[in-house]
């Protein structure tokens, strides 16, 4: 067992002072984690971040780092030379990638390069225009192929090396009890899952003149919804997927047909005039005509965006998927004002998220998480576990087939909770953010085998070319100007599969 380990937290943004620094604190008190230092461009760079609690108050001094073009897929020498110096002066033994993800694949290619252990945060990369360009959204699934070979020439250096994808619903209780539901039922009666309807919303209202000034989780680098959150959904329908899978039913091909929503559609949903009439004071706060704002956000990315996907095997459909993924749903904001830094949270962001998953005529699972408040205005989730998020689990089973099952059941909040006492997993997705960062800190630091891994990179070709299916059906349709027949078909193999391939690049890229 190694001594604790100091991390170096490339990107300090809102999305890492929400999320991984609260886990990082745990960490140090866990022993775990040392010092931690961050890198952000300068204008973040400015002051030291504080995090941790009221208790135990810590500061994070953040190092500035030079910005440079999504389009790099390797580190300029200036932002090379600032992380190196920081690993030799600081120690660093592991790095969190918590960037903006057009900026991820530089950032973990120079980890892996470096013999250092990466916890990477989703999507694994994105390309600006991805929802406007077919080329940009392939390059989404060549980039995991570029990932994957980095990862296995470092762990051939150092078979202890370990890249950990930061996608938590692979931690979340509830999430981790529908899987092994699925391969109970799979396992008695050799049945796939045969559909499934995976929704979620976060009831996020962006205004219209926020569609233009506001950058952060926005749509002007042409993609929006399916990178911002979407990923979390790439990734865990597959991973259940893959709990019903028996030899000979493996899905080997995924076939998607997206429709997305962009600014201009929200425009007409709601317009300037609709706006200027709910929100006092909009009028004289929008710089915008409707003309200008059409102007401005044309080739912006989605807003939401539906999927349908036909999950094959040899040729047949296995598993027929559903997948609805949204801004724009129930919300409670009320004010015209967001609070500094953006729409990232807080500001009545409401969410919803359910999944219906069938598998054949033996089983069904409903899966149903709401909240019922929102965050403080700051974003910051202050509520009692459990207290203002509704969790439900409805398990149904065909007991006249097998009497020894039960025809149905409900799990609520603590039904879903892991363990017990201060060690106990609660359903919540901070508690299993917590738990990705501290599986990944305890196995860096010699406490865990590799076997104990809930997401390691070598898992995650799937939801890659999901996501890079779902932005390439989005693309074809703008390029053919909304044409509804534009889908995307990629080969579904897990990496292992594929392994053995001396041509590690993707399968040819059709259109059905």
């Amino acid at each position: 067992m190694n001594a604790a380990v100091n991390v170096l937290v490339v990107g300090v943004g809102p999305h890492a002072r929400l999320n991984h620094l609260p886990a990082l604190a745990a960490a140090q008190d866990a022993g775990l984690a040392g010092t931690v230092t961050g890198v952000d461009l300068p204008h973040a760079a400015a002051s030291a971040v504080e995090y941790g609690t009221p208790g135990w108050p810590r500061r994070m001094p953040v190092v500035p780092v030079e910005p440079f073009p999504a389009s790099r897929r390797t580190l300029p020498g200036a932002a090379r030379q600032v992380l190196e110096g920081l690993v030799e002066q600081e120690r660093i033994g592991a790095v969190v990638v918590a960037t903006e993800p057009s900026v991820h694949l530089p950032y973990a290619l120079w980890a892996m390069e470096r013999g250092l252990p990466v916890l990477l945060d989703k999507p694994l990369t994105v390309h600006p225009g991805a929802s406007t360009d077919p080329g940009a959204a392939s390059a989404i699934a060549d980039d995991f192929d570029t990932l994957l070979d980095a990862y296995r020439a470092a762990r051939r250096r150092d078979p202890l090396m370990v890249v950990s994808v930061l996608s938590q619903r692979r931690w979340h209780p509830a999430f981790r009890r529908v899987r092994e539901l699925i391969g109970e039922v799979a396992e008695a009666t050799n049945c796939p899952v045969t559909s499934i309807q995976s929704s979620h919303g976060d009831g996020q209202w962006r205004l219209p003149d926020e569609l233009v000034d506001l950058g952060y989780h926005g749509f002007r680098d042409g993609y929006g919804k399916a990178a911002h959150s979407g990923y979390h959904h790439f990734d865990i329908v597959p991973w259940w997927l893959a709990a019903g899978e028996r030899p000979g039913k493996e899905i080997d091909e995924i076939e998607v047909h997206a429709a997305c929503t962009r600014p201009a559609d929200f425009l007409a949903q709601l317009t300037v005039a609709d706006h200027e009439r709910l929100l006092p004071g909009f009028a004289d706060r929008n710089p915008y005509t409707e003309q200008e704002l059409h102007r401005l956000t044309a080739g912006f990315g989605e807003v939401d965006v539906f999927l349908n996907v036909a999950y094959r095997s040899r040729g047949q459909v296995m598993t027929l998927g559903s997948h609805s993924l949204a801004h724009t749903t129930f919300s409670q904001r009320g004010e015209l004002h967001p609070v500094p830094g953006g729409l990232y949270k807080g500001n009545g962001r409401i969410g919803q998220e359910t999944h219906i998953i069938q598998q054949g005529p033996f089983q069904a699972l409903h899966l149903h998480i709401l909240q019922t408040l929102h965050g403080d205005r700051d974003g910051i989730d202050r509520r009692a576990p459990g207290g203002a998020d509704h969790i439900e689990l409805h398990v149904f089973r065909n007991d006249r087939l097998y009497p020894g099952w039960e025809r149905h059941c409900t799990l609520g909040f603590a039904d879903l909770t892991a363990g017990s006492g201060p060690d106990a997993v609660l359903p919540t997705q901070r508690s299993a953010r917590t738990c990705a960062v501290t599986e990944f800190l305890s196995y860096v630091t010699g406490r865990i085998p590799r076997a104990q891994m809930a997401s390691d990179l070598a898992d995650h070709r799937r939801p890659a070319r999901l996501m890079a299916a779902a932005y390439l059906s989005m693309a074809r349709r703008w390029r053919d100007g909304g044409r509804p027949a534009a889908s995307a078909v990629l080969d579904f193999h897990p990496a292992t599969a594929s392994a053995d391939r001396t041509d590690h690049a993707l399968a040819a890229l059709g259109v059905a």
